[in-house]
Order: structure tokens, then C-alpha cells, then sequence
């Protein structure tokens, strides 16, 4: 069973010492703290990408031309006892990005880092490498779909001070794509923080300045200087809803060809973003648009990312066609059957699934009690109930309903699907079924029916019990609210009292949902012992200022049943 929810917030300090049982609340250097006023070290620092002995540092500096910059890693927060230095070139050719991969370092140690560029020191940063050997805890805070549009960063900030987290886990939409005018910039008009450029990002220079207008974010640059960070990308990175020969959000006629913006996006991804290139893995041949990766937190844990965008996912389903016969069970039958389960829709490549097989089958030979998927898009099924029938949500085109404009049409989208009982999203791994089961049947003969997939995209919380075709338990999934981005039933403007009880629904009609929540913005946090595990739901009270309080939603523990893992 879920506990209950606390039921109010509390100070920011007191809470995150709360959320640490007890730890002392972490505190941050001081000029990591708050955003550079002055100086080329604007964007703040970051770590990233790490194994046992090295990881990546990152900063860009705000200068013209050619510029030399020096970097250094310290075992002290005086840097009274360096560890590494080096002399680095950076230009525009590169954004006047520095990246550093630090190697030598020990294990499981925390070290501290600071870049110079003549007389001007950045930001002191935190970093830490990957444990070996005996490991009793550790705690990971997954975070996504950080909208600048739509507010402060202020989750960002708090997981910057939540003292019981050792690494952050980002599942994409680290930025999102739109312009000015698009979604999310009414809201922004009157929080001054309108995207930047104003158009839709197509372009090498678009993305350059959109990652660098993210990077401002004082609790972006908090949580970067604070904790290392592992990360996998979604669609927002490149534009809504991609798949290999293209994307929801692209127009070749006005935008050019897909192949030539996506390369650009990941190229800025790589240039902004604390994440090794191709050629510092240990995965000779890889190229960048292979972003994917495992990292082994000595005998506890193993976290494997998936790339589920460019390499290998099929063109999304368009649910149009059949929402008009959703009452033909006949028909919505054979659709579920012929087109949204039609063999070899995939959504992971073949190298990906290799890799990620050899991953699994190490951790269970290694005895690691925990297997982590840092999985972009939900993959619980989320059949939608016929909502309309069990009297949740007023039937759109009876007279007097509650709906008008948009929120119109997505309560009859909705009410369509729930009498279809169609999957809630096609473009998630529900759209997906056969990709599905492929990793399904690939976990568990590695010998992992119970895995944790870490979950983005879809803006809510969620506590998922997950179960293959037959009804075999394969694990549990977390995903996390966006950082900014507003649940789906919020925005679809279905009003508060609705989307609560929406959420209800899923959770009491949905077999795998267990709870979800749309109403927050926040992040999870995973603490796992070598027995079991606890997910914290934490939330802030708002991103309208930078004044927030944070606060725990939700907490549910995880532990071994039946040869997989469920909640208690």
C-alpha cells in the first residue's frame, strides 16, 4: 500500500532535512549559489558522465574569438591539494564551450573544480566518481522537462540542497524547442522569460542560444555545481514527437530537412552539456547520436539510459482514425492488434538492446541488488477507462457541459479514448507494444524481472507496477513531474477539482498505475539501501518566483515480491 501523502508543507530547510532523514542540509559554495553578475563564466559550471576514476567538467565562457582556459580539480573546497590540471582551447567553433574530461581520479570520492580565464575564476563546482566495492546506500534525484517558458527552476534549486542526493538523473526535455507565441509563452510574458531566440530553434546558432538561455537559470546553475549528472535526451532537445525520418514539429517545406536540424540539435546538445564525446567511451566506433550508457554504483546498483528518439524508433501512430469508431470493438481490436502491435515497430536499436542486455547480465552476475532504467517516456501500460461511463468526466457533447475551445476538444479526445480503451499516449512505449515485450523478454533473460525504470515526458507523477504480456512482473516505474512543464490534464484546462479526479481514476482503474499525481511540479528522489528502497515525490509550491517552499507529495518503498519488486 502507498502511504499518504504529508500534509503540509514546511520550511525549505526544514523540509530538505527532512527529506534527508536527518542529514544536515548540504551547503553549496558560495559563488555557486547565485547566477555570475560579471565576468565570462555566465553559464555556470557542471560535471557530469562519470565512471570510477574520471568525468566530465564543463563551463562556457563569454568572451570573442580564441580563448585559452585553464581548469582544475582539487580534493579540498581551497583547492590546497590538486588533483588534475589542464590548459584547455576553446572558440566559437565550439560556442566558446570547455569541456574536460578529468581522469585519475579515486573512486567514490567527492572533489571540487573551478575553471579561470585570466584573472576571472568561475564558480566552485562539486563532482563526484562512481563508487567500487561495498555500497549500503545511495540516492539519485530524477528530474525532467524543464521549461524555461513556464517558470523558475526552482526544483532544480531544491535538488541542489536535498543533502541525501549523491547524482542527478535528467530523462530529457532538458530544453524545449518553441518560440514565441507557442506553448507555454503566455505564461512567460508575464514571468519575463519569453525563449530566446523568439522563433522556433531550427538552426546550429537557434540551439546554441536556447541551451545558453537555460543555463542562466539560477537553480539550473545551482543544481549543476552541486551534483554530478547522468542524462538522457527526449524529443524537446530537437523538436516534439521525433522518430528516424523526422518529427511532429518539423515542416521541410518552411524548416528545411530533418537530418540537417537534428544534427544541430545534438551537436549544441554535446557543446552545452556535461556528457563524454564518442571518443572518450570505451565503445570504439560509437557516435554521438548513441547516447546511451550504463554506470555501476559499486555492489549495489546498475543504471542503464536508453536512447529512444534518433537511432531506431518508427514513425509515432496517429490515433485519429480509429477515436471516430472508437464504440467498434471489432475495429479497435484490430487496430491494437495490426497497427499500434505490428511486429518490428522499434523503439530502441539493436546495438542499444546489446548493450543493454550486457549491462543487466553484469549486474545480476555482480549480485547488485538494484537495476535502474533511465528511460525517457513512460512505459507502464496506461489503457485509458471509460471515463464518461464511471461519471469522472462530464461527457463533452452533452448539453451544458463544462467545456469550451480546447479544453473542448481534449475532453472529446479523451472521452474517446476511455471508450476505446486505448493507451493514454501512442507516442510512449504503450504505442509501442511489441519494442515493448522485446525488453521485456531481453531483462529477463539477463535474469532481471525486476527492474526500476526512471521515467520523464509525461509532466506527472507516477508510481507504476509493471507486468509483461503474460502478467509477469518485470518491476516498478517512477516518473517524475516536469521541472516547469505543466500536467496533462492541467493544461489540457480541465480545471483543478477535474484533473484530481482524473488522477483518481488512473490510479483505481489503470491495473499497473498504483498513484499519479498532474497538479505538481517537482522531482523524485530514490534512496536504496542494500533491502529496500524509498521514492520521495517532492514538489514546490510554485515557479511564478524564486521564492518557493519544497514539500513531499507522496513517499511509496520498494521491496522484493515474488522474484521482482512492488510497493509497500
Amino acid at each position: 500500500m502507498i502511504r499518504n501523502p504529508l500534509d503540509r508543507p514546511v520550511s525549505r530547510r526544514t523540509t530538505l532535512g527532512t527529506l534527508a532523514a536527518g542529514s544536515a542540509v548540504l551547503t553549496l559554495p558560495a559563488t555557486a549559489a547565485d547566477v555570475p553578475q560579471d565576468g565570462p563564466f555566465h553559464h555556470g559550471v557542471a560535471s557530469g558522465d562519470p565512471d570510477a576514476e574520471s568525468l566530465v567538467l564543463w563551463t562556457r565562457v563569454t568572451t570573442s574569438g580564441e580563448a585559452r582556459v585553464t581548469a582544475e580539480i582539487a580534493r579540498d573546497p581551497h583547492f590546497a591539494e590538486i588533483a588534475a590540471r589542464a590548459e584547455l582551447a576553446t572558440g566559437p567553433e565550439r560556442d566558446h564551450t570547455v569541456k574536460w574530461l578529468a581522469t585519475g581520479l579515486a573512486a567514490g570520492e567527492t572533489y571540487h573544480y573551478r575553471f579561470r580565464l585570466g584573472s576571472a575564476v568561475s564558480p566552485v563546482g562539486r563532482a563526484r566518481t562512481l563508487p567500487t566495492g561495498r555500497l549500503d546506500r545511495l540516492g539519485i534525484a530524477l528530474a525532467s522537462c524543464s521549461n524555461f517558458a513556464f517558470g523558475h527552476f526552482n526544483a532544480y534549486d531544491a535538488i541542489a540542497h536535498d543533502p541525501a542526493v549523491d547524482f542527478v538523473l535528467h530523462t530529457g526535455d532538458y530544453i524545449y524547442e518553441y518560440g514565441h507565441d507557442e506553448w507555454g509563452d503566455a505564461t512567460a510574458r508575464g514571468l519575463g522569460r519569453r525563449h530566446d531566440p523568439p522563433r522556433e530553434i531550427v538552426s546550429l546558432a537557434d540551439y546554441r542560444r536556447r541551451h545558453a538561455q537555460y543555463k542562466t537559470d539560477a537553480g539550473a546553475q545551482a543544481m549543476h555545481a552541486a551534483h554530478t549528472f547522468l542524462a538522457c535526451w527526449d524529443d524537446h532537445e530537437s523538436a516534439n514527437n521525433p522518430w528516424t525520418g523526422g518529427a511532429q514539429n518539423h515542416q521541410s517545406a518552411t524548416e528545411g530537412g530533418w537530418q540537417a536540424r537534428r544534427d544541430a540539435s545534438i551537436r549544441a546538445y554535446y557543446e552545452w552539456m556535461p556528457v563524454r564525446e564518442p571518443e572518450w567511451l570505451a565503445r570504439p566506433g560509437a557516435t554521438r547520436i548513441e547516447f546511451w550508457r550504463s554506470y555501476s554504483f559499486g555492489d549495489l546498483a546498475t543504471l542503464a539510459t536508453l536512447e529512444t528518439r534518433h537511432t531506431a524508433r518508427a514513425e509515432q501512430i496517429d490515433y485519429a482514425p480509429i477515436l471516430g469508431k472508437a464504440g467498434d470493438a471489432a475495429a479497435v481490436a484490430a487496430f491494437r492488434r495490426d497497427v499500434l502491435g505490428a511486429p518490428g515497430r522499434r523503439m530502441i536499436s539493436a546495438e542499444c538492446e546489446a548493450d543493454l542486455s550486457r549491462s543487466l547480465a553484469a549486474s545480476v552476475a555482480a549480485g547488485q541488488p538494484w537495476r535502474l532504467i533511465g528511460n525517457a517516456i513512460p512505459i507502464a501500460r496506461t489503457d485509458v477507462p471509460d471515463l464518461v461511463a464511471l461519471g469522472v468526466l462530464p461527457d463533452p457533447d452533452a448539453p451544458g457541459a463544462p467545456f469550451t475551445g480546447a479544453a473542448l476538444e481534449n475532453a472529446r479526445q479523451l472521452a474517446a479514448k476511455g471508450r476505446a480503451g486505448l493507451p493514454f499516449y501512442p507516442d510512449t512505449w504503450d504505442g509501442y507494444p511489441w519494442a515493448r515485450e522485446r525488453l521485456y523478454d531481453l531483462a529477463r533473460e539477463a535474469g532481471a524481472a525486476d527492474l526500476v525504470f526512471l521515467t520523464g515526458d509525461s509532466h506527472s507523477f507516477w508510481a507504476n507496477s509493471l507486468k509483461d504480456a503474460a502478467g509477469r512482473p518485470v518491476g516498478v516505474e517512477l516518473g517524475t513531474a516536469g521541472i516547469t512543464s505543466p500536467g496533462d490534464f492541467v493544461d489540457s484546462g480541465f480545471g483543478e477539482a477535474l484533473s484530481r479526479a482524473l488522477d483518481t481514476a488512473f490510479a483505481e482503474h489503470v491495473r499497473e498505475v498504483a498513484w499519479t499525481d498532474n497538479m505538481h511540479q517537482g522531482y523524485v528522489r530514490l534512496d536504496m539501501a542494500r533491502e529496500a528502497a524509498t521514492a520521495s515525490f517532492v514538489a514546490v509550491d510554485t515557479i511564478a518566483s524564486r521564492a518557493y517552499r519544497p514539500f513531499i507529495v507522496n513517499r511509496v518503498g520498494i521491496a522484493r515480491a515474488d522474484g521482482s519488486l512492488g510497493f509497500i
